[in-house]
């Protein structure tokens, strides 16, 4: 299992390095975009991972696809590029390479937020209701996609890790919920 790295890292404060396009296709950013989707479906409640999250310095994440078990397609924005699926097979992740949020809608608000990074922790953080990113998958084929809700707040999430933010940066009522409290 790949070790998730926490929030002492420096990796984590730092601003990740753009993934060069024609790189997308060689066996060692398969490799990163692999080792990335095993880490994340290694947590029972994990739903996406930014590559400084295993230690790459990297502007990549994953969406888990247990996003979309919960997550009603309504919450993807119809300008999202059509080509697109809504949503995809059972055990396949969403890839964005060099992900750029190109739009934030003006509503916001105060959303729950965990972090791998940064167990057991959970706060409140202020996030756009909806937001919009261009990104490249891991074909090398550039997209666009709009959401809204818990994929929203994923887009703004994972962002932040590429740019050396922690969602405990800004979060407030930040309390400690270790695993056995969760559970009684």
């Amino acid at each position: 299992m790949l070790e998730i790295i926490t929030k002492e890292h420096p990796i984590l404060r730092g601003i990740s390095s753009a993934v060069a396009v024609a790189d997308i296709l060689k066996p060692e950013t398969q490799k990163i975009i692999e080792n990335m989707r095993i880490a994340v479906q290694s947590q029972d409640d994990g739903v996406a991972l930014a590559a400084p999250q295993i230690g790459i310095s990297l502007r990549m994440f994953v969406i888990a696809p247990r996003v979309f078990e919960e997550t009603p397609s309504e919450q993807l924005d119809e300008r999202s590029d059509p080509a697109l699926p809504l949503r995809k097979s059972k055990n396949e992740h969403f890839v964005y390479i060099n992900p750029e949020i190109t739009k934030l809608s003006k509503r916001r608000a105060w959303v729950d937020e965990g972090c791998l990074s940064v167990r057991w922790l959970y706060g409140k953080v202020s996030r756009a209701s909806k937001a919009s990113v261009r990104a490249y998958d891991e074909n090398g084929k550039q997209f666009e996609r709009g959401a809204s809700g818990l994929l929203a707040q994923i887009f703004q999430h994972e962002i932040d890790h590429l740019n050396g933010i922690l969602f405990i940066d800004n979060a407030r009522d930040i309390v400690d919920i270790p695993p056995q409290k969760a559970n009684q």
